[in-house]
């Protein structure tokens, strides 16, 4: 017993060294320092392009993802659009494709399929997504705004291109 007691007094002792030695963070996580080119390379690339068309002259968003689903599906997409026509244009008619992604069964329900449950007796076994009545339910909201397609009888799945705008906007919802 007394053996044991020293071995997890020394353990304790390497322990609190190691997390001294790096501010209290784990190796792994311990930040490094990272310059503002490495850090925003894309959205230089993006000004740098700006430039050269003064079209643009009032800047643009961009959305740029490349991710690999869990069935290994690689999937890239890259949107982009003037400032100026996001600004200036009505916006309502976007709600219903935004308000279909703020339902946490909803947001559930995408992510199993982007994990690789396709079909819908496959996913009403799954407890969270609700009876089976929910799951049509929202199914068919995320249907009609575009953020799942049904695949085949029975089956869904998320459009390619809508892939990393999903992944975009639950970055961006990321506090």
């Amino acid at each position: 017993m007394r053996d044991l007691e020293l071995k997890l007094s020394e353990l304790t002792k390497r322990v609190e060294q190691l997390e001294s030695e790096q501010g209290g963070k784990h190796p792994a996580s311990a930040s490094v320092p990272v310059s503002e080119e490495e850090q925003f390379w894309a959205l230089h690339g993006l000004q740098a392009r700006l430039a050269d068309h003064p079209r643009t002259a009032g800047g643009a968003v961009m959305i740029v993802g490349s991710a690999i689903l869990p069935d290994g599906t690689p999937v890239a997409w890259q949107p982009s659009a003037g400032s100026d026509g996001l600004l200036e244009t009505d916006w309502s008619d976007l709600a219903g494709t935004l308000s279909a992604l703020g339902h946490p069964g909803r947001l559930e329900l995408i992510r199993h399929i982007l994990s690789g449950v396709h079909g819908t007796a496959e996913l009403a076994e799954i407890t969270s997504l609700g009876t089976t009545g929910k799951l049509h339910h929202h199914l068919r909201q995320l249907v009609a705004a575009g953020w799942v397609r049904q695949s085949g009888r029975g089956s869904y799945e998320v459009p390619a291109a809508r892939v990393v705008p999903l992944l975009a906007c639950l970055t961006g919802a990321e506090r």
